[in-house]
Order: C-alpha cells, then structure tokens, then sequence
C-alpha cells in the first residue's frame, strides 16, 4: 500500500501543477484572439496572435500549432510558407506519438487533454486537399501529384482501421474528387477516371447517394462520364449511365481550358464540454455495465485498466460526473453561391457542396461514442479505485485524489478550428487570354459578389476563395 500512496502523491502534485491553468476553459477560449481574428478575415492579425500564443506552444498541441499555421499562411496566399507548415504536420504524423506510454498514463490519470494532439481522420485528409491546392497554385504539379498518391494511401489506412465499414467514415469522397483534379491537372485523364469512379461509388454505396450530408455532385457525375468517354471505357461508360440515371452528351472543349473553383464558407465547429453521470451496475455475475440514471446508456466496464475484481469494489458507488466532448456549430453567414464568366449573359453556374466538415466532425464522434465513452469511464473507474485505496491508509490523501479526480475530469476540446463549414466547388470553361469570373455569394444577411481573375491557358486550374464569417 505505500507504494500506491507514493505513486498517487507524485501524480497528485504533478497534476495539479500542470491542470491549473487549463481547468476553467475549453481550446476555443485558449486561442480565442487568434480565432477571432481569422473569423473575421483579419488574417495577417491571425498569424500574430498565433506566434504569441502560449498554449499552443506546448508539445502535446504541436501538431494544432502546425495546422493552424499552414491554414493560415494559406489564407495569406504565402502558399510555399503554408506547406513547410503542412509538411512538418506530415512529418509528425508519419512519426507518430512520441513517449506513448508516458502519454498514455496522462490520459489515463489526467485526462485526454494533456496527451499529444492526433488529429481527427479527416484532418489529416485535409492535409492532402491544402498541401495539393499549395502546389497547384505555385505551378508545381509534379509535387500535387505526390499528394494524389499520398490520398490513396490515407485511404488505404483509414480502410484497414475500419474494419466494420457500416456507418463509418472509412473512405472520404472528397479527397478522391480533390485526387481526379490532380491528376487531370498534370495530364494523367486515366488516373483522374479511377478517381472520379472511387469518388462516385463511394456515394452509390449510400441508400440515397448522399455521403455525410453531401448529395453526389453533378460535377463529379459529369467528370466521370466525360473521363469515361475521353478513354474509350464504353463499357464503364453505359453502366455508370445507367447508374447515375443519365446520359452524356460531349461538349467542346473551351479554348483557355477551365478552372475549379473551390470555396470555403463558414467555419468548422468547435468542442465544448459535456458532462454525463455514471453508476456502474451488475447485468448477471461479474457482467458490469456503467448506466446513466435513466438508464439509456449502457456501456460495458473494461476491465484493462483495472483488475478483474474492480466491478465488485465499484458496486453501489454513487454517481459521478464524466466530461465528455461535443461539438457545436458555427452559425454561417452564406448558404450558397454561383459563378459568372466574363460578365455574359449566360446562365450562372453554381457552386456545389464537396464536403460537409461540420457534419464529418458530428458524425465521426457520435460513430465512436461508444468506444471512447468506454475509455473515460474505465479511466474514471481507475481515479475512483485509488481514491477508495489510499482513503484506507490516509483520509486526507484520499480526499485529495478526489480533489484531484474533481480538477482533472475535462474533456478534450481540441480540434482544427480553421477548417471551413462546408468546400463547395465548381468547374468553369475559360476563354484564352483573360477571363475575370464572379462570384456571388448568398445568405440571409445579404449578397455579396467578389470578382477572381483568371488567364486561360488552355490546360486545368484551380482557384480558391474562403469567406469565414462566423456571424
């Protein structure tokens, strides 16, 4: 027993140093002047506010510090500045966690919080979409073409984690589309076919071809048939036809070639901090369930952090409290948007939703709920057995583990805050020379129309605009 009080007096002192400063606030109000400001497009403020923040400083938050910067410098157009950001934030992944067990046991006797920040899935995707977008815009297509590749390698590992595919997020169709217009950019029409037919299946798997709240684009449908075509694939050609319930009609190709516009609207949501109460119950001999009080939730104890009799020790203990991460939406300002070319009188073309990151964010936590609630509450069963232990030997260090249990339970409320709401995109024909293109955006408060020029030169664009407006 001395050795679990000498165990537990040095995480008690170490935790309560280092919880101190972060017990009363979520990550949105740790960068809140840095948020601020690129909410509002002031992003040359932005990156001040990001070199002065402390918080981001710490190394569990570098992989945040690294995206944000990229994002950042992306929004300022210092595109080569945001991929030495976006490639180090690479780096970090491939290298993985550092000190893993000592990060672990933080998360275990801490909380989440204070491990190294990981990423969701589709943040490190979207690594991909900025880092290819980077080099596109810098002309360096070759290097865009790695990124496509980097895609379906993402892909693959996504895959292989996700071993029960049914209602995950296990393949991202936008980075397919994103990996088709890289490859049509450097020429490679077979590659960009594979692509668009991936990206498309990944919405006819859907009951009504909508993935994550995204509708399959018509701009997509429209890439593959033509891609299709181009190739002499008649066979892929009719079925896809059949398939998506149309017919393709070719057109002449536009003497400037075209552009792929993507626009960024709104912002990502952000984690706040639920909080749940537990009791753990007895579901038949030794099978012990934790249960909220209208018993809704049922959620098996793991015994892996914990010894085989902790059930027992459990039984009958009173409720307590569990932080939890939920995210919040970030109200938009513009709902949707279209694009004239050279001020004609044609018909606008609209700009389609590609990817729904806010319902990606919803969606992929409430797909691991489960899993993860499983963890906090077997961490918090870990807190309750050594305050039970040491109250035997010393009340008044028992009292302080609970105190300490108390300050720790928080919940990680980290995430890529930069991220946009939704990318909507759309392919545009160029004429050669100079092309100046509208585009307006529309919402509730009013239109707002910006002008982006562009010279034709025959092969495939892209472009990029972001409103961020957050109210």
């Amino acid at each position: 027993m001395s050795k679990i009080l000498n165990q537990w007096k040095w995480v008690l002192g170490y935790a309560l140093l280092i919880t101190i400063p972060v017990s009363c606030r979520t990550y949105n109000d740790a960068i809140g002047q840095y948020y601020g400001a690129l909410s509002q497009g002031r992003f040359d403020e932005a990156a001040t506010q990001l070199d002065r923040n402390k918080f981001l400083r710490y190394g569990r938050n570098k992989l945040l510090l690294l995206m944000e910067k990229g994002k950042t410098a992306f929004l300022q157009g210092r595109y080569q500045e945001s991929n030495l950001y976006f490639n180090e934030a690479d780096s970090f992944l491939e290298r993985g966690r550092r000190n893993k067990v000592w990060d672990q046991t933080l998360g275990i006797l801490v909380n989440p919080a204070m491990q190294q920040y990981a990423g969701e899935d589709f943040e490190k995707l979207l690594i991909h979409y900025y880092k290819a977008l980077n080099y596109l815009q810098l002309h360096q297509t070759e290097d865009a073409v790695v990124e496509a590749r980097r895609i379906s390698l993402s892909n693959y590992e996504l895959n292989d984690r996700k071993k029960d595919k049914t209602n995950k997020y296990s393949n991202d169709a936008f980075a397919l589309i994103m990996q088709g217009i890289i490859y049509e950019s450097a020429g490679d029409k077979n590659n960009a076919f594979i692509s668009y037919r991936n990206a498309t299946d990944v919405f006819l798997r859907q009951p009504d071809k909508t993935y994550y709240n995204t509708p399959i684009p018509g701009q997509l449908q429209e890439d593959l048939l033509r891609t299709a075509y181009q190739l002499g694939f008649t066979t892929e050609l009719s079925y896809y036809e059949k398939e998506l319930g149309r017919k393709y009609s070719p057109v002449k190709e536009s003497d400037g070639g075209e552009v792929v516009i993507f626009w960024e609207n709104g912002l990502a949501p952000v984690k706040v901090e639920n909080n749940f109460f537990f009791t753990i119950t007895e579901r038949g001999p030794g099978n012990f369930m934790f249960t909220n009080p209208d018993q809704t939730i049922f959620i098996p104890f793991d015994f892996k952090l914990t010894s085989s009799d902790a059930g027992n020790r459990l039984k009958g203990l009173e409720a307590f409290r569990v932080a939890f991460p939920k995210y919040e939406e970030q109200p938009l300002y513009y709902t949707g948007g279209h694009v004239q070319v050279n001020d004609t009188n044609n018909i606008p073309i609209p700009l389609e939703q590609v990817e729904n990151i806010n319902q990606l964010a919803f969606s992929t936590l409430q797909e691991r709920f489960l899993k993860e609630m499983a963890l906090t509450l077997a961490r918090m069963a870990v807190k309750k057995l050594a305050e039970h232990e040491v109250k035997k030997d010393n009340e008044s260090l028992g009292q302080a583990v609970n105190l300490l249990g108390l300050l720790t339970e928080k919940a990680d409320t980290r995430n890529w805050q930069s991220l946009p709401h939704t990318i909507y995109y759309s392919r545009v024909p160029l004429k050669k020379g100079a092309n100046k293109l509208s585009l307006t955006l529309s919402g509730a408060h009013g239109n707002k129309t910006v002008t982006l020029d562009v010279a034709g030169n025959g092969g495939l664009q892209t472009i990029h605009y972001s409103s961020l407006q957050k109210s």
